[in-house]
């Protein structure tokens, strides 16, 4: 998971002025840019990657890790040209954004896949989280125990939690996200199962048990 903030705080932790804040994202893009100029392109792209890394692919997140090999806030302009990218991937990514600068997002990621390349998002669905809702058994979800929300004691609460908390801006189900995937340009979308692609280097892709909305976009 990647969480947003709208501050930048320095190495003493005093808070950046909204000029400073530019200036930090500024010089990080210009670093990033620098370093992704000399890789052999078609790129493979791994948007928000954390604490995931994969082999072969450039991994890219706004703050530092062992997995990082290039740190950038792509929820902006990505530093790239045009049609540089084969395949770009990103699991709990998109719901972290609001609508509009996702489709920016998803805009950014037409942009810079080439023909043919293919765009794959992983992330929790909407459909099984008020699915949960209706569950006799809906105190007994993986994701309560494996982020330790044992406190949850109402339906509603685990609505709410499901949407508000960590960093979550919009949450999608099928419909929505194809419908967004289409405002972007991609006229190629669909429906994928965890895990599961017919493009080998996507298979086996996604870390998170609760990514249960996967959907795959190609461009034409």
């Amino acid at each position: 998971m990647i969480v947003f903030s709208g501050s930048v705080l320095t190495r003493t932790g005093s808070l950046l002025s909204a000029a400073g804040r530019r200036l930090v994202r500024t010089g990080q893009r210009g670093k990033a840019r620098r370093q992704l100029k000399g890789l052999p392109r078609p790129l493979k792209l791994h948007v928000g990657c954390g604490q995931v890394r994969f082999d072969g692919w450039v991994n890219v997140d706004v703050g530092a890790s062992p997995a990082v090999d290039v740190i950038a806030d792509l929820t902006e302009a990505v530093p790239l040209e045009n049609e540089s990218c084969a395949l770009i991937y990103n699991e709990h990514f998109l719901e972290h954004m609001t609508v509009d600068r996702g489709v920016a997002f998803l805009k950014e990621c037409h942009r810079l896949l080439q023909t043919g390349g293919v765009l794959r998002v992983a992330m929790p669905s909407l459909t099984e989280t008020v699915r949960q809702y209706y569950d006799d058994e809906w105190r007994d979800q993986a994701w309560i125990r494996t982020y330790s929300c044992e406190w949850i004691q109402t339906r509603a609460e685990l609505l709410n939690i499901a949407f508000r908390n960590w960093g979550h801006e919009w949450l999608y189900d099928e419909e929505e996200l194809e419908r967004r995937l289409r405002e972007a340009g991609f006229d190629q979308t669909m429906a994928a199962t965890w895990g599961e692609s017919e493009h080998a280097e996507l298979r086996d892709r996604e870390t998170r048990p609760e990514s249960r909305l996967v959907f795959e976009a190609v461009k034409s």
